[in-house]
């Protein structure tokens, strides 16, 4: 049943989470305790990867391989004919050369000239040859995903653009002046190993509750796990049905309140919404053993209660959830909408409409991400998090860095470390580096229920006991995915309409993750297609649709903020906040939370 929302003034304490009623986790043996330090002290060494995941990988490739002499005699083939054209192209004569290539690290014209466009086109016939050797039929598509995701790892490591001696802009400086900027790249390099101060660094900026998260608004509620925002309106008048929003509680909540001019809650409480914003705790190790319930009952549905305090168990919400949080969402309005519902459920508003932004509900196709997500890589990080009790940021963004390791490593180092240029720092990379952590029961049941089995679109995964199905929902939808989304690719997200028969407005926009999610109207070189599915209505492949669905110039925070008037009721004069329920000023306390991490 949810709790009564706190009334307690700020400096109160919060007492520890009501755990959910799940059966504990049996006690080590002292075997199994030797295991798991020793699968823990090696983590490292890996970069949190399973090395039996990846040996498993290998031995699949290599035992294929060996078995097929036909699938030799092509790639022996393959090899012969990139070779020829290496030496067509690369060494052709004059002043020939190959059109500009369109990666960044060898877009310059500099790698158009004789050695270096040489160096560039034997680089690309190794990427076409090994894309095409990690592929032998027989092969577990697990371990044929693994294997071609790491040989392209290991080339990106190896391409010339990463290498001082390979690199044609290296050279140039080096001529014409004298390495100064080599010689500035490697006290970058020094001050990052080192950990001393960088003079070159660009001075600290977008702190939060100044620079970023500045929506003038205030704590109205708090528990042991979160604490919920209510924003201050910025019209005369508002929409009665108030907007609460779930951030994914792996990151902190302000993504979607930036600067001023990109925060999406200053844009709907400009537009006449009352806005509510979840803040999550960032977890410690007394946290360990919070579930997947947890965050369920004292995340959403607490929330949801404290929104029906302030504005009356009757008044409708409209829910939004991004990233897991909009996964954690769904699975929310699910249990709300299943003929039992939840414990509790006479205390809580109903639900007038719910928007998921890059939330998968399906985790068959989970993109680059589901490489890492294995029983033996479950495993191997069970053994790190159980000791610690919990994933922390640092091990988070490694696996972040495996999938654009070409962008957020190789890239990145090249321009620090061999030309000697310090990334300006924006609000979003301020905010990617303000980590936060993940319980480790938590974090164990999420892999597991959602990633590994699939739960939720089998119908499998269970609130309080008893499974919910996303089938029971009946309320208007919004989705919306990103073009280059490599935690919840657009396809995936998009399976929803294969798992209700809702009504379901779909968005697509360009961008990644989080750059096309925060894409403010006024926002250069914006776009999106969006079409809406009728309740009931026919099932329309993801490729058929993106072909079909009519593109629009601009930001979809406009068509969303219109959907959400639309399902809404008349603007009626803007109330503010009372008083008595005010525990302190936004951004609240628990989004200041960080801690120092060690691995």
């Amino acid at each position: 049943m949810p709790r009564k929302p706190s009334s307690a003034p700020a400096s109160t304490p919060p007492q520890a989470p009501h755990r959910a009623a799940r059966a504990p986790r049996p006690a080590e043996t002292p075997t199994q305790k030797l295991d798991r330090l020793a699968q823990a002290a090696a983590a490292p060494l890996t970069g949190g990867l399973s090395p039996v995941s990846l040996g498993l990988a290998a031995a699949d490739w290599a035992w294929h391989l060996a078995l097929s002499p036909g699938r030799r005699l092509e790639l022996a083939a393959l090899a012969m004919q990139l070779g020829r054209q290496h030496l067509a192209e690369g060494w052709a004569p004059g002043d020939e050369s190959p059109p500009p290539d369109e990666d960044p690290r060898f877009r310059h014209e500099a790698w158009a000239q004789w050695p270096y466009r040489q160096w560039r086109a034997g680089f690309r016939a190794a990427e076409t040859f090994w894309s095409e050797a990690t592929q032998v039929p027989g092969m577990t598509t697990h371990h044929a995903q693994l294997t071609h995701f790491f040989a392209r790892q290991w080339l990106d490591m190896l391409a010339p653009a990463n290498w001082p001696a390979t690199n044609p802009l290296v050279h140039q400086d080096l001529w014409h002046n004298g390495g100064a900027h080599l010689r500035q790249g490697l006290q970058n390099w020094l001050a990052d190993a080192t950990g001393t101060p960088d003079d070159n660094a660009p001075p600290q900026r977008f702190r939060v509750g100044h620079d970023v998260a500045v929506t003038p608004g205030k704590v109205v509620y708090r528990n042991a796990l979160i604490e919920l925002i209510r924003y201050t309106p910025q019209s005369a008048k508002v929409h009665p049905e108030p907007v609460l929003i779930v951030p994914s509680w792996i990151m902190k909540y302000y993504i979607l309140d930036l600067s001023p001019h990109n925060s999406m809650v200053r844009y709907l409480v400009q537009q006449g919404h009352t806005v509510y914003m979840l803040s999550w705790r960032n977890p410690d190790a007394r946290d360990a053993e919070l579930t997947m319930d947890d965050y369920l009952r004292l995340g959403v549905l607490d929330a949801l209660q404290a929104v029906g305090v302030q504005h009356g168990a009757d008044t409708p919400v409209h829910a939004m959830g991004y990233c897991l949080g909009g996964t954690l969402l769904a699975i929310a309005a699910a249990a709300l909408a299943r003929p039992q519902g939840v414990a509790g459920q006479d205390q809580l508003p109903p639900l007038r409409s719910l928007s998921l932004l890059a939330a998968q509900t399906d985790f068959s196709e989970p993109g680059e991400l589901g490489l890492f997500i294995d029983e033996g890589q479950i495993d191997w990080l069970d053994h790190t998090t159980r000791g610690q009790g919990y994933l922390s940021g640092k091990q988070m963004a490694g696996s972040f860095e495996f999938l654009h390791s070409r962008d957020l490593v190789w890239a990145r180092r090249m321009r620090e470390y061999l030309l000697g240029e310090r990334d300006q720092p924006n609000d979003l990379m301020a905010w990617n580096a303000d980590s936060t952590r993940m319980p480790a029961r938590m974090h164990h049941e999420y892999l597991t229920d959602l990633y590994l089995n699939n739960a939720l679109a089998r119908g499998s995964y269970r609130v309080e006991g008893r499974p919910v199905s996303l089938d029971d929902l009946h309320l208007p939808v919004f989705v919306v995915g990103t073009q280059r989304d490599h935690v919840s690719p657009w396809t995936s997200v998009y399976k929803l309409h294969h798992l209700c028969d809702a009504e379901i407005t779909f968005a697509l926009t360009n961008g990644g993750h989080n750059a096309g999610i925060i894409s403010e109207p006024g926002h250069a070189g914006r776009h999106y297609q969006m079409a809406t599915r009728p309740a009931h209505g026919p099932w329309i492949e993801a490729a058929d649709w993106a072909a079909s669905a009519p593109r629009h110039e601009g930001s979809w925070w406009s068509a969303w903020q219109a959907w959400l008037a639309a399902r809404s009721s008349a603007p009626q004069p803007a109330a503010q906040i009372p008083k008595a329920s005010v525990l302190c000023d936004a951004p609240g306390t628990y989004v200041l939370q960080r801690y120092r991490e060690k691995n």
